[in-house]
């Protein structure tokens, strides 16, 4: 029997014509096979989605960083370098707040 002769005959031996392809894996998991190859790439693109999710609110999060507040004395030496208050009112209230 010659080797061409021997790989042919394994090769018809799987029935319908077909080899040791996807849908067997040589193992004869047929739909069972198929079923599970979809889940998982199902899994994997729900995977990547919930990755792009997450990158996408951590970043926005980020972007949102508050600044603290200012203090009452910080809002007090701004209104005084603008001029709304003069150096007896900006004295009197810092000894108010001291």
């Amino acid at each position: 029997m010659s080797f061409i002769h021997h790989i042919s005959t394994q090769w018809r031996d799987y029935g319908w014509g077909h080899g040791p392809g996807m849908m067997d894996w040589g193992f004869g998991m047929g739909w069972f096979g198929f079923i599970m190859m979809g889940l998982f790439w199902i899994l994997i693109i729900v995977a990547i989605v919930f990755l792009i999710r997450w990158l996408v609110v951590s970043s926005r999060a980020g972007s949102h960083v508050q600044k603290p507040e200012e203090t009452a004395l910080e809002i007090l030496k701004k209104r005084y370098a603008r001029g709304d208050i003069d150096k007896e009112e900006f004295e009197e209230k810092k000894r108010d707040l001291s």
